[in-house]
């Protein structure tokens, strides 16, 4: 099995609502590693690397969000020689 990674940029209401750690919680369920963590614009960066399905599941999970944020918009690209351990709120 082939490990994938992506890069998410999560925009809305995301920051101060838990969606760093729900994000954490998601990846970590799903087996995957990566990271979340706030940029300075209020969006939060997420990558994510490890199975496609389990991507797939979490990349559901950052266009829903944890229930007191409003996403707006899901931006994903893939990324190439990411190799992160674990998941970690930045």
């Amino acid at each position: 099995m082939t490990q994938q990674c992506i890069k998410v940029r999560v925009t809305g209401k995301v920051q101060g609502v838990f969606f760093r750690r729900s994000t954490q919680q998601q990846a970590q369920q799903l087996g995957l590693n990566g990271y979340a963590k706030n940029l300075s614009d209020g969006s939060v960066e997420v990558l994510a690397c490890g199975e496609s399905s389990a991507l797939a599941k979490l990349e559901a999970f950052l266009h829903q969000g944890p229930p007191d944020s409003e996403v707006e918009h899901v931006e994903v690209q893939a990324v190439a020689d990411a190799q992160p351990d674990g998941f970690r709120v930045l």
